[in-house]
């Protein structure tokens, strides 16, 4: 196990209420069945809006995520190098607001 894959599962499990899963046979975490981060590529990856989804995409080398890799991002959501790891456990708290915001 990665460094950056020790980091995603130590912040989803101390997560209120998240639960570990699988997206798209990728790691996830979710909240009330709704997936809000995930791990894919050594990078973890973000369900965002707004503001925050703004500030996510402006770090460097972050993108919208394309778990299928044919130009079919999805716009909320956003994967964040692990260079900007310490911004990983901040992030994740949005996206777990922005899920339980949305029921």
């Amino acid at each position: 196990m990665t460094k950056a894959e020790e980091l995603y599962i130590s912040i989803g499990q101390t997560l209120e209420n998240a639960e570990q899963s699988q997206m798209f046979g990728k790691p996830c975490f979710k909240i009330n069945g709704k997936a809000f981060v995930c791990f894919f590529k050594h990078e973890m990856v973000f369900k965002l809006s707004g503001e925050k989804h703004r500030e996510a995409l402006s770090l460097a080398g972050s993108q919208l995520f394309d778990p299928s890799g044919k130009n079919r991002a999805m716009k909320e959501w956003v994967q964040i190098p692990y260079e900007h790891c310490g911004k990983w456990e901040h992030l994740a708290q949005e996206a777990l607001k922005y899920v339980n915001q949305t029921k």
